[in-house]
């Protein structure tokens, strides 16, 4: 594939003296913007209404987005590599911003197909390139903190709905129309066309050879599971590990996005036949809430993952996790208070296993082709995409068509969602040191080489 000289890689090589500290940002200004994914939920009630559409229908959109971004991630991670950080941002803002101009258009005609195939297809795409687009360059500017590194940029990814669920809501008004609904597509992605452009031109990959002033690539080799060689995106498919890390990454997102998904009509519904209802602006603050612990969480867990490991960190996430959403089940709708400080926990442990995963992979695969693994086990993602989502909605719609209301729309996916990450948990008991029969030779993974 050609590509053009403004976004080749040998365009952007940092010079001597460049600091690494504006490589974060430019990360940032692409995960705040599609990070405006975890805001969906804002836009399902006023589509179900104006388009007459079920909650399981309302969904479909940021299901289909999912699992593009899990999908465009894994077939594309190779290219994200080679081609370099500003071809794989300038790919993920003209896909992220066209899809949403389709969904304005689709809502503007009434053809939510079309809000389905631009937010979710056309839109997904810019979310998988966006997304994994800076990962494997914050870890080389970063090896002597990865985990932090990768948590000050993907933090962004759940921060977007801080900014956007709000806004959004604005846009909305109380009462929305198709007009109004469309204007909001409209503008969201021509601000976000903007936003993202400065990361492209912002972003630089260090010269051959470079690192960090007075670090040493052997200083942690000492850790558990910290590889000293490298292994390929084709080998790492040929690993136990990658497996166990594809079911720890689905199970864990599972728990996370149904919530994330149905956030705004879920509290409201749960608490519908209380003494004190929760508003709709109350319900849009709970959907910003739940993102900045989902932001914050990507960064504090996955800087705590630097001094405690990466399967230690995991253990936490699945395991408190657990205990949770059991703590939810068994409580109902009795207080509004443990039920939101229980579900911005669970967010933050979705949002650090996001985080923590890349410096994961590095630990157990080395920096070689980091980039390309990350995008292949994001089809874990794209799998829970549609799992989590289908297991709220879907067992939500069935219990209200059976009449029931209240918790009782949810109570069995909570324990679902109980049984799932006690599944992830053993699956990360099981992550071992990767074996050496599947390390590259040294002279073909020299620092500066990609896929």
């Amino acid at each position: 594939m050609a590509v053009p000289a403004f976004l080749a890689r040998s365009r952007i090589v940092a010079p001597p003296g460049w600091t690494r500290w504006l490589v974060p940002p430019a990360a940032l200004s692409i995960h705040l913007s599609i990070g405006q994914a975890y805001a969906w939920s804002v836009f399902k009630t006023p589509l179900e209404k104006t388009l007459h559409l079920s909650g399981t229908e309302s969904g479909l959109p940021f299901q289909l987005g999912i699992v593009m971004l899990g999908l465009s991630a894994a077939f594309g991670g190779t290219l994200v590599e080679r081609n370099g950080p500003r071809w794989a941002m300038t790919v993920a803002t003209v896909c992220f911003s066209t899809g949403f101009l389709l969904a304005a258009l689709g809502v503007a005609t009434g053809q939510f197909w079309l809000v389905v195939a631009g937010y979710g297809g056309v839109g997904g795409i810019g979310l998988g390139i966006g997304y994994i687009s800076p990962v494997s360059t914050l870890i080389k500017w970063f090896p002597d903190r990865p985990g932090m590194a990768t948590g000050i940029a993907i933090m962004g990814f759940g921060g977007g709905a801080l900014i956007a669920s709000p806004w959004s809501s604005a846009m909305l008004g109380s009462t929305p129309t198709t007009g109004d609904i469309a204007v909001a597509f409209l503008v969201h992605g021509l601000v976000y066309a903007v936003f993202m452009t400065m990361g492209v031109l912002i972003v630089r990959v260090p010269a051959d050879g470079w690192r960090p002033a007075g670090w040493e690539p052997t200083a942690g080799a000492v850790k558990p599971l910290v590889s000293t060689g490298n292994v390929s995106a084709a080998n790492a498919l040929k690993t136990p590990q990658f497996w166990c890390l594809w079911i720890v990454l689905c199970l864990n997102v599972t728990a996370g996005i149904g919530i994330l998904e149905k956030a705004s009509p879920m509290i409201r519904d749960f608490f519908a036949h209380t003494a004190t209802p929760v508003s709709v602006p109350s319900a849009a603050g709970f959907v910003a809430l739940l993102s900045l612990t989902n932001m914050l969480g990507r960064f504090v867990w996955s800087s705590t993952s630097d001094l405690v490991g990466r399967k230690n960190i995991y253990r936490f996430y699945l395991g408190v996790g657990a205990l949770l959403y059991l703590v939810i089940a068994l409580t109902t709708n009795s207080s509004k208070l443990v039920f939101v400080l229980c579900a911005m926990l669970i967010l933050s442990f979705y949002g650090g296993g996001f985080a923590t995963l890349p410096a994961y992979l590095k630990d157990l695969f080395g920096t070689y082709q980091v980039g390309a693994i990350h995008g292949r086990l994001l089809t874990a993602w794209s799998a829970a995409g549609v799992l989590g989502p289908l297991i709220i909605d879907g067992i939500a719609d069935s219990e209200k068509a059976a009449g029931k209301a209240g918790p009782d729309l949810y109570a069995l996916s909570f324990w679902i969602m109980i049984g799932l990450l006690v599944v992830g948990f053993v699956a990360n008991e099981c992550v071992r040191p990767v074996k050496e029969k599947y390390h590259e030779p040294v002279d073909r993974t020299a620092v500066g080489s990609e896929a």
